[in-house]
Parts: structure tokens; sequence; C-alpha cells
């Protein structure tokens, strides 16, 4: 770890918008106009930044050239507000590094990597591959999803990878709180809470940042969640986190991408449809996560009607 940029705060992974259009991929165009509008409400809303080209953003839906431009949509709508932290995700390093040579180029603060994905990978592979991503000089969080990559970058390989120039964080997604001591024994990297509904238990283990599904929909009670437990105001923290954790669990299920754009179609962002292979949700599960975003919205609705 070697950098002088913190990547802690709440990053949102955000959402992509699409739009119906017969002569773009699926009949679904991204909607750069809207895309720009969400990154910088998520700025006034208190984020300390956003992260475009995550699987929330259906990067391996996108063509090259669209994945691109989101990245450089969203450094322009940032701007000197937070930061942007682009993912370069690739099935080998040879194309993440691309990513992360191009990231650099439009302006990106820092990059999030998957290990190779759509291969199992060996410790001595995924060493190579971050380290090849990290020479482009950008900080870099890794992205521990073993579910998605059948690769699980456990506490004694987190440590290997600290010591690499410029890799700063690990997006911790496993679902397993105890790792956060553990890596903290182990090596110096900021643990970043990678899932929603593990975002309170990290917090209290040390991590610095969450880099969030569900701030897309909950940007500003989020943040509040996150200052809160930096402030040591653990019981307001719980309090507000218990109303909204139903709903956050929808982060680590497979239908998370369609869960949160319906939560943002609900709370009166766009949402919208999703490009192929995710299809929309089917009747159960609308009808579940309605459920848990209309307890989580009737929550925050009550707290504003309490005078102060």
């Amino acid at each position: 770890m070697n950098s002088a940029l913190s990547l802690g705060g709440v990053v949102v992974a955000t959402a992509l918008p699409f739009t119906a259009d017969s002569s773009a991929p699926a009949g679904l165009a991204v909607d750069y106009d809207r895309f720009a509008e969400h990154c910088d409400w998520l700025m006034s809303q208190g984020c300390r930044g956003v992260g475009p080209n995550g699987s929330l953003g259906e990067y391996s839906s996108l063509t090259d050239a669209e994945r691109r431009t989101v990245v450089q949509v969203a450094v322009e709508a940032v701007g000197d507000r937070g930061i942007v932290v682009a993912g370069v995700h690739g099935a080998g390093w040879h194309q993440a590094k691309k990513w992360a040579e191009l990231a650099a180029e439009d302006g990106a603060h820092a990059v999030l990597a998957l290990p190779p994905t759509l291969y199992r990978a060996s410790d001595a592979e995924v060493i190579e591959h971050y380290t090849r991503i990290a020479g482009v000089g950008l900080p870099v969080m890794a992205y521990n999803n073993p579910f998605d990559t059948k690769v699980d970058l456990v506490p004694s390989l987190v440590a290997e990878l600290a010591a690499i120039e410029n890799i700063v964080a690990i997006k911790e997604f496993s679902g397993d709180v105890r790792r956060a001591f553990e890596i903290a024994e182990l090596c110096e990297i900021d643990v970043i809470a990678g899932a929603d509904d593990v975002l309170f238990e990290l917090m209290l283990d040390g991590a610095v940042g969450w880099f969030a599904g569900f701030p897309n929909a909950f940007p500003a009670e989020s943040v509040e969640i996150y200052d809160l437990v930096r402030a040591g105001r653990i019981t307001e923290a719980r309090e507000l986190y218990r109303h909204l954790v139903a709903v956050f669990r929808w982060d680590s299920r497979t239908e998370f991408v369609q869960a949160i754009k319906l939560g943002m179609d609900m709370v009166g962002r766009y949402g919208g449809p999703c490009r192929p292979p995710r299809g929309p949700l089917t009747p159960d599960h609308d009808r579940r996560v309605r459920a848990d975003m209309r307890r989580a919205i009737d929550h925050l609705e009550s707290r504003e009607r309490v005078p102060a």
C-alpha cells in the first residue's frame, strides 16, 4: 500500500440508466444525460464519490465505447467534489490493465478491480493480475467477490496484495465480517464494506469505507449511517440501519441490480430496465422488494414528521 489518496467514505456503485432505442444493443441505449444527473445528485447528497462500471453498472453488458464514455461522464459530473473509482474488471490482466490506463487518461481518481473473471486463478496469477493493474499508477481497490469470480481473496492473500505499490484498499464482499480484524492483523490496507447488509458490522470492526449499492436510492440516509458510526454514535446508527437492512439484503442477492433499480424507481429516481442477461424481476421478487422498500420508505417518512 503506497498512495496518499484514501478511498474511504460512501462511494456509490452507480446504477446505469438505459432508454429504449431499437438501434442499440438489446434495444436499450445508455442514457448518458440521466447518468450525469444521477452522479450529480449523489454528490449533492453528501456521498464521497461514485463507482461507474461495477457489476451494478452492468459493465459486462456494455460495448467498449459505452464503457469508456460512462467513466468520462462520471468524471465530468463529479468534478472536484469527490472521487471517481472506475471499475476495470477483465478476464485477464491485459484487459483490466487497458481499462485502468483509459481510466487514468479520462481523469478517474482510482480503480476497482476484481480478480480475473471467468477463470479460477491461482494465488500467483491473482498477484500478477493486480501487480499489472497497479503498475498503471492509480490507487487500486481490490474487490473480493468469491461468489462471482470463484476466487476468494482470503486475508493471507490480501496481505500479499497489500505489499504491492498502489494497492490501497480491499472491497470485502465475502459476507464474513470476521475478516476485517484478521486483515488488520496481517497488513495495512483499508477495508471497504462491499455488501450493504454487512456495512454496520464491518464498520464496527474497522472498515473505513462503503462501496455501496442502495445509496443509489437512499444516499443521504446511507451517509448518515456511515457518519454516525464514524462519530461513535452507535445506538443512533443501529436504529437507522435496522430499518433499512431488510432492503439492503437485496444487494447480496442475484437480483441485486434489478432490485436496486426498482428501489430507485420507488423513491422517485430513474432506475429503469436492465440489459441482458438480466431480465425483469419475477412477480414474487418484485413483490418482496416492493414490500421491503415500502417499510424503509415509511420509516424514513415518519422520521421527517417527528418534530426536532
